[in-house]
């Protein structure tokens, strides 16, 4: 019942004369779909691989991907971490473009080339986002190419949710908004460039609270005198509005531009009985003290701002066992005829969901 897809992996390292710096990594599967079951906990897991290997930060933001793809079984997580962790880097580029911001209908994104590569953040907040339609990803790839760009590292922020998302709605400005800034950053002088990077996890909060293992991952870049911090949350999405307070909040320590990511774990879902089954990041857990953890973080990140040069590499591991987009929507089916006839009880149907998606991934295998 599974279906295998090749599931390329993203990244951009940082080095400086000491050795590596730092790290983005965005697969393109989908962290689900729940507590350790399937592909919920890679995130954490490609870092702290990463981390061990590398020996720098690591941050793993949500790639543009929806459940069709989580993987089907932990064999199948080793599998992808096997061929993330052959990667050799080369070719390491010194020239950075600034930090581009550009807001449409709605949509917002950020981009900043290293080299011949654009790295792209999408967000809709403070309107809801959710994953955002899969085809948006090949076609974002088609508009960085006509730009000259060899690559383009698109990463879906993950950072606002407060009501109704309509995918197939967004996708149009998205693509609009997205294909104006690569035009914009193809004509973005370069210049050489400081990294410096944090990471900070919070003893005081749990995947109950809605923060993963992986804890808060910080990457500070200057460019000609500009920052730009790179945040990314070890969480499953965020409440609408967090995103702008912490924005805000940063500013305060000089830099100019900043970006809030989650990795959309799944380890997070399915540990609390509410009508999401999860607490996305500032619903359970106090916003005073995260902007200070990740404050405390950019103040370390500043600290240690070095020369660095950035490499780029895109690993495709080949026939991974995902779930597939038809199992999930026989599943979305089942459970949609089961809520009528429990009238929709939360807590019934949080127990039916999670026993169905269970037996599914034990038929699979």
């Amino acid at each position: 019942m599974s279906e295998e897809r090749d599931i390329k992996v993203s990244m951009i390292t940082f080095r400086s004369r000491n050795g590596m710096k730092a790290m983005i990594v965005v697969p393109s599967l989908h962290p689900g779909p729940f507590k350790n079951v399937g592909s919920s906990c890679i995130p954490s897991m490609i870092q702290r691989a990463l981390e061990e290997k590398f020996r720098c930060v690591v941050s793993v933001p949500h790639g543009i991907s929806g459940h069709e793809l989580d993987l089907a079984s932990q064999s199948e997580n080793v599998k992808v971490l096997n061929h993330i962790l052959k990667v050799e880097f080369a070719d390491f580029k010194s020239q950075a473009s600034p930090f581009l911001r550009v807001k449409k209908e709605d949509v917002t994104a950020d981009c900043q080339t290293f080299g011949e590569y654009a790295f792209v953040i999408i967000t809709l907040s403070p309107n809801t986002m959710e994953d955002l339609p899969l085809e948006l990803r090949e076609m974002i790839a088609y508009e960085a190419e006509k730009q000259g760009f060899s690559s383009v590292l698109t990463v879906d922020a993950h950072n606002s949710i407060s009501g109704y998302f309509d995918a197939e709605k967004v996708k149009k400005p998205v693509l609009n908004v997205v294909s104006f800034i690569l035009e914009e950053a193809a004509r973005a002088p370069r210049s050489k460039f400081e990294v410096g990077a944090a990471k900070v996890v919070p003893p005081d909060f749990s995947i109950q609270n809605g923060m993963g293992p992986g804890g808060i991952s910080i990457i500070v870049v200057n460019v000609d005198g500009q920052k730009t911090a790179y945040i990314t949350i070890d969480g499953n999405n965020m409440i609408s509005g967090l995103r702008e307070k912490i924005l805000s909040e940063v500013k305060s320590l000089g830099i100019d531009y900043s970006e809030v990511m989650t990795t959309d774990t799944h380890a997070v879902n399915a540990v609390v009985l509410n009508s999401l089954g999860y607490h996305p990041v500032g619903e359970a857990i106090s916003h005073e003290k995260l902007i200070q953890y990740i404050k405390d973080g950019i103040k370390e990140a500043l600290g240690n701002l070095e020369p660095a040069e950035a490499s780029w590499h895109d690993v495709t591991v080949p026939k991974v066992k995902v779930i597939g987009e038809r199992q999930i929507d026989n599943l979305c089916l089942i459970v949609d005829e089961v809520s009528k006839k429990t009238k929709k009880n939360s807590i019934i149907l949080f127990s039916i969901f999670t026993a169905l998606l269970s037996a599914l991934l034990l038929f699979i295998f």
